[in-house]
């Protein structure tokens, strides 16, 4: 009977250990590929953004392949702090023409105070300008003489542009002092009026043979009628 039992027992198949082992190495390749595709799906695999601090570096090296280009400092006159010694203005653009950029902007430019705790005040330089002003008055036998001064935040550029245009500028301040009649030289205004209108008429006419102006002020030294 013990016999019988031995036999069936033996009779009884076994699992096979490659089954087993098939079975475990499944299990495994399907738990590594659910992660990877859900780090793919979540992008983890993607390429990481350029930083702020890499694209400044690369838009410098850009800026810098053609080299520097010239400052506005070395094309127009600077501004003169309050202060500053005279004759320390660097040379620009338009001194005589002799350092001069072909690549300099056109234009004038605005003023821009240097960054300082306290307060910014530029030092106003004054000129006198030579000759007087004679002219008649318009519709009248009056004339107008009149001696002026100018004023500028501005390094001596300035001065040395009215010079070099003083033809020119005589011109256009007595065309529009011809403009002046008997009725206008009672108005309250009518000095501070004119002085703004020749600072304007100068600063045009600067502009355009130096692409800047740069007077702030135009004063009257001697004004006579009679």
């Amino acid at each position: 009977m013990a016999e019988e039992v031995v036999a069936e027992v033996e009779a009884k198949p076994k699992k096979p250990i490659l089954l087993i082992i098939l079975g475990v190495v499944g299990v495994i390749v399907l738990v590594a590929g659910t992660v990877v595709a859900t780090l793919f799906l979540s992008g983890a695999f993607n390429p990481k953004p350029p930083s702020a601090q890499e694209l400044e570096a690369a838009a410098a090296a850009a800026a810098g392949a053609d080299g520097p280009g010239p400052s506005k400092e070395d094309c127009l006159p600077k501004l003169k702090e309050k202060g500053e010694a005279k004759g320390d203005a660097k040379p620009g653009a338009k001194d005589g023409g002799k350092d001069a950029k072909a690549d300099c902007p056109k234009g004038a430019p605005g003023k821009v105070a240097k960054s300082s705790p306290e307060l910014t005040r530029f030092e106003k330089t004054y000129m006198q300008i030579d000759r007087e002003f004679l002219v008649n008055l318009s519709g009248s036998k009056k004339v107008m003489s009149v001696q002026m001064a100018v004023m500028t935040h501005y390094d001596d550029r300035v001065f040395e542009n009215i010079k070099r245009h003083d033809f020119a500028l005589r011109s256009a301040v007595m065309d529009v002092m011809r403009m002046t009649t008997e009725a206008d030289l009672v108005k309250p205004e009518f000095r501070k009026e004119l002085a703004l209108k020749i600072r304007d008429v100068m600063n045009t006419l600067l502009e355009k043979f130096e692409d800047f102006g740069g007077i702030e002020d135009v004063f009257f030294t001697n004004f006579i009628v009679q």
